[in-house]
């Protein structure tokens, strides 16, 4: 447990009710610090999610903050129980966020009970009911009122912007490393023409912009343990504008091989197709209402776009000596970038494959 955090004194700025009874470390995630809450209320225990936030990778985490209290907000009016979306807990002052005094950012989400998030998906229909409610979680944003939600990471899923980062970190080669990944960054170059694909489109006005989740690992959905039904996204911090494909593609990274995303062993990274088809379908059952036929066109190139980016990004990482992922061993963001890159040749494998089952779906979805 780290002790240089007041926790109880934080804590006790937000409206939390009863006793204190513990704080400890939950979670693996890549970027914020998060602690599990537990109170004790009128003999029962309830349980929080505290998260420090990240400022050195979120660098506005005020505007962060009015993000995710606009979205759950909306959400909840539109949620039919109370476990359908994160709960702000908000402080005295009725700000979603507290200041200590060091000066980092922390906020509290009410723990949703029973329910799962997993790594790695178990079978099809694990994968089907995640990508569904990723498809809702767009679908119910895109009558969010306005004004625009400001972009957390400016260019967060700009892959043409992400090749021009791992370039000058191949360039300035801060700590000597960039000889002893040259066929890894070949990989990437000889990509480098198809980067500007979905931005193009864009651009021409083919696919819009639409409020998105930025970030879908499989494990930012919550599965509930007895029915099996997504229930929940979590993670919002990157929820802001982008295309629906930001969303599809990293569903399709996490979601469809059997193999974790720091995998040493690369035979076991592949591209399972009945995982993609499961996230297929279910992505459309929620998300098929609002896409366009060009939209629904590129959803397989996506998978193939966000795994070779989010590849680059362990890559540049790695080049600039592991300073935004947080590690776990030596070359942990190396082993990352060759699992990505693994999975997109298992894509670039079976991509006719692919484009064949949404031509499928696309019809089934006009009928």
């Amino acid at each position: 447990m780290n002790q240089k955090y007041e926790f109880q004194s934080i804590c006790s700025q937000f409206r939390l009710y009863g006793d204190f009874i513990s704080v400890q470390p939950y979670g693996n995630g890549h970027i914020n610090d998060t602690y599990q809450l537990t109170y004790c209320q009128s003999g029962k225990n309830v349980r929080y999610i505290l998260q420090r936030i990240n400022t050195n990778v979120f660098r506005n985490p005020v505007s962060l903050m009015d993000n995710i209290q606009r979205v759950t907000d909306h959400l909840q009016r539109k949620c039919t129980n109370s476990r359908g979306t994160l709960t702000l807990i908000l402080t005295e002052k009725w700000k979603p966020y507290v200041v200590d005094s060091a000066g980092n950012y922390w906020r509290v989400y009410l723990f949703i009970e029973n329910a799962i998030s997993y790594d790695v998906l178990e079978n099809e229909k694990q994968a089907y009911e995640a990508a569904k409610v990723f498809g809702q979680f767009q679908a119910d944003l895109v009558d969010l009122p306005g004004p625009r939600l400001i972009e957390t990471i400016p260019d967060f899923h700009n892959t043409p912007a992400r090749v021009a980062a791992l370039e000058k970190a191949v360039r300035e080669d801060k700590c000597g490393r960039a000889a002893s990944v040259q066929k890894e960054i070949d990989f990437v170059l000889s990509r480098k023409d198809e980067t500007g694909l979905l931005l193009d489109l864009n651009r021409q006005g083919l696919i819009p912009e639409r409020i998105t989740h930025n970030d879908t690992k499989l494990n930012n959905v919550l599965i509930d343990n007895a029915t099996g039904k997504g229930i929940c996204v979590i993670d919002l911090d990157t929820v802001m504008p982008g295309l629906a494909h930001y969303d599809f593609g990293d569903m399709v990274r996490t979601g469809t091989s059997p193999a974790p995303e720091d995998e040493k062993d690369l035979s076991r990274v592949t591209m399972q197709f009945n995982m993609f088809e499961a996230l297929l379908r279910g992505y459309c059952a929620s998300a098929g209402k609002f896409l366009n036929d060009v939209e629904l066109e590129y959803l397989p190139f996506s998978g193939k776009l966000i795994t070779l980016e989010i590849g680059m990004r362990f890559l540049t990482d790695y080049l600039e000596g592991d300073i935004y992922f947080k590690t776990h061993r030596d070359g942990h963001n190396l082993d990352r970038c060759r699992t990505q890159f693994k999975l997109v040749e298992s894509i670039e494998q079976q991509y006719d494959r692919m484009m064949k089952l949404v031509e499928e779906i696309g019809k089934d979805l006009k009928k």
